[in-house]
């Protein structure tokens, strides 16, 4: 399947560097695009100096950790982001009748590779962040940050694989969803205890973006109020939201009907 899959990707790639003026323009686009949030970020400390107990590097950091995670997700996952024009134009039957899993189809359907110019812009910002704190690294803080930036990946992928799966019923996507995704990236990019205890609940305990950006940076800052193993495996939970969003994908794909077209 892996080895199908990077021949997907092959094929997109040499694809879309057949312009190579307009991919590299587009590449550059999506590196420069961000930064115009990232300079409101930083002209904002630059004026009041802090954010409640945050400094300004430490909420780069996690703007990093954000950006890099939705970055992979968007660049990897668009197949199921564009999934309702498959649905419309009927041509999720061809992929039904393939003999392999239709996750890796969808997944091969689309890959972006402009889109890695964000990416490239927020690893630079996390590196930029990581060089400028006086964090003691060992090796389970090392583990904490890829587990953090994996598993914010898969929750972000599991919003996309979930709105795809609602296609099933609704045959356009809902732009609602973009409050999660769009929405979610944003407000991800700060600390949680910043906002109304309700938000903070509601991305801990529904959508637990909380859980692979405050909660764990609590530790990799040294800021923790109790047992740090629990601070450390609280990314673990984009892996159990990653769950019921493919159980729904396999459940909408047993009630697809074709659009007929």
């Amino acid at each position: 399947m892996l080895s199908l899959y990077f021949k997907y990707v092959a094929m997109l790639f040499k694809s879309q560097v057949q312009y190579r003026a307009s991919f590299w323009l587009m590449a550059v686009g999506q590196a420069l695009t961000p930064l115009t949030v990232f300079a409101g970020l930083y002209f904002m400390f630059e004026r009041f100096g802090h954010l409640k107990d945050w400094s300004f590097f430490e909420v780069a950091l996690c703007y990093g950790i954000i950006g890099v995670s939705y970055s992979l997700s968007e660049a990897l996952v668009r197949g199921f982001d564009m999934f309702s024009i498959l649905v419309v134009s009927g041509d999720f039957d061809r992929l039904l009748v393939r003999p392999r899993s239709t996750v890796l189809q969808v997944l091969g359907s689309k890959f972006e590779f402009a889109r890695l110019g964000r990416l490239v812009q927020s690893i630079v910002i996390f590196i930029w962040s990581l060089n400028n704190l006086p964090i003691e690294f060992t090796v389970m803080k090392s583990v904490t940050l890829t587990l953090m930036i994996v598993c914010g990946l898969l929750i972000f992928s599991g919003i996309f694989i979930a709105a795809a799966a609602l296609c099933f019923w609704t045959v356009q996507g809902l732009e609602i969803v973009n409050v999660f995704t769009d929405g979610g990236r944003e407000m991800a990019k700060y600390p949680l205890n910043i906002y109304e205890k309700w938000v903070t609940l509601f991305f801990t305990f529904i959508i637990p973006f909380s859980c692979v950006n405050y909660m764990p940076l609590l530790y990799i800052l040294g800021k923790t109020n109790g047992n740090d193993i629990l601070y450390m495996l609280t990314p673990l939970a984009g892996m159990i939201f990653f769950a019921p969003c493919m159980l729904l994908w396999h459940i909408g794909v047993r009630h697809y009907r074709s659009t007929g077209s």
